[in-house]
């Protein structure tokens, strides 16, 4: 009896240091943050101020601009997981050169943000490389950082450039779950490409697809600070402000910890939010497969 009682704990006294490290390092914080973010700022430190906090963040201007543009990178995800998920299936059903696909579709990922940023900072200049070669096709220079209208798709565009490489090594793990024979099955019934992919390889890497979902999701609303330091500032006129950005702002320059403390949780709900509803969407599509 002594040695199933000790075969049934195993698993639980492995989990525990790592358990320890995300409760101390990770829930411990949150908690404190979220507990701070009902505190006041300046000549209020440290006083109890309710949710005061929470409605000056919704009366200012520029976090309703960060969470419209939240908005706009939940739109924009599907196309940041396809790109992945499409290079990956041409590697896997061995396009040519793909080994070397490989290697240089992965190559950005390795390189920090900052020099990403200062790099297409000089490719996107109004003078620069890509308006020139524009020029040279009769189309007008575009202001790719400048104009408000452009600037935040120009900076997803660059993040999605840095970082689709992480997403194609799992999509290529998952691929490596595949069931061959459905594809070889799929191909003697005379099935085209895009049939393939849509009723063969999404509903197989079914779990893959929610791991890449949520943690791209997560990536473009916890990892763009360094291009968007970088490529804008958080400008032009604001644009591109995200939640991220707006906390770093509130804490680093205006010493307003309290106030940023609030931003960051209603940054973990929105994540939290949008995470289990990418969740509940994939596993119904799945189930519709």
């Amino acid at each position: 009896m002594s040695g199933q009682r000790a075969e049934r704990l195993a698993p639980y006294i492995l989990l525990a240091p790592a358990i320890a490290i995300v409760v101390a390092f990770r829930l411990v914080p949150l908690l404190m943050g979220v507990n701070f973010s009902f505190t006041g700022d300046g000549e209020r430190d440290g006083t109890a101020v309710g949710l005061d906090n929470y409605a000056e963040l919704f009366r200012d201007p520029l976090f309703r601009t960060a969470l419209e543009n939240v908005g706009l990178l939940v739109l924009l995800l599907p196309v940041a997981v396809a790109i992945p998920g499409l290079l990956a299936t041409f590697i896997y059903l061995r396009v040519p050169g793909h080994r070397i696909h490989r290697s240089v579709y992965f190559f950005p990922a390795v390189l920090s943000p900052v020099l990403v940023g200062a790099i297409f900072n000089l490719l996107l200049a109004f003078d620069g490389p890509l308006n020139a070669a524009l020029g040279n096709t009769g189309i007008d220079p575009v202001d790719w950082l400048g104009d408000p209208d452009i600037a935040m798709f120009t900076v997803v565009g660059v993040h999605v450039w840095a970082t689709f490489g992480m997403a194609l090594v799992v999509f290529l793990a998952g691929f490596s779950t595949l069931d061959a024979t459905l594809l070889d099955a799929a191909r003697v019934d005379g099935a085209s490409l895009p049939q393939v992919i849509w009723h063969v390889i999404v509903p197989g890497l079914s779990r893959t697809l929610q791991f890449v979902f949520v943690t791209t999701m997560i990536g473009m609303l916890t990892s763009m600070f360094g291009l968007l330091y970088v490529m804008t500032s958080g400008g032009p006129e604001g644009a591109t402000y995200l939640p991220e950005y707006y906390i770093w702002v509130q804490q680093g320059e205006m010493n307003r910890p309290a106030l940023a403390s609030a931003a960051s949780t209603v940054l973990f709900l929105l994540m939290l939010v949008v995470g289990l509803a990418q969740i509940a969407l994939l596993r119904r599509a799945g189930r519709e497969h």
